[in-house]
């Protein structure tokens, strides 16, 4: 049987799984690098390193000999982030132009609703996902806008 703090630790991941997919669909629709997959998994990930770095070793915590700073996975989820974000980062040499820095910055961003639905901050997860998504659509918008004026 599993305990009521087992149950939120499951919620947590599952609110980031559907945030981050959120993210991922939109991404998807605009068949972008990283899609609802990649950025399912990111949210989830980063929701579960969060739980396993604050919870997972309570039992060994509460020793005078150890020290523990759970904040220090999540810092690590910050960086190791940046590993996956450089590989949709492309230099395209014919056009002089760079591709993928708005999916890698999703990808960081959606890490970030990750941690934060991993800390039980829901309403502060569920706030950045509305946010990206609205800066998602609203650059799109406004590159339309620009392109109908110019002719394109």
């Amino acid at each position: 049987m599993m305990d009521s703090m087992t149950w939120e630790f499951v919620l947590r991941i599952f609110v980031a799984a559907l945030l981050g997919g959120a993210i991922g669909l939109e991404r998807e629709y605009r068949a972008k690098e990283a899609g609802f997959r990649t950025h399912f998994l990111v949210a989830l990930g980063s929701a579960l390193f969060m739980i396993v770095s604050a919870y997972g070793f309570e039992g060994a915590m509460h020793t005078p000999e150890h020290r523990w700073d759970v904040s220090r996975v999540a810092a690590q989820v910050v960086s190791g982030i940046g590993f996956i974000g450089a590989g949709t980062i492309i230099f395209q040499k014919n056009e002089n132009a760079v591709r993928g820095l708005t999916t890698a910055a999703g990808l960081w961003v959606t890490a970030a609703i990750g941690l934060a639905c991993g800390g039980g901050l829901y309403v502060l997860a569920a706030a950045a996902t509305f946010l990206v998504l609205v800066g998602l659509e609203a650059f799109n918008f406004i590159l339309h806008k620009f392109d109908k004026h110019r002719g394109v």
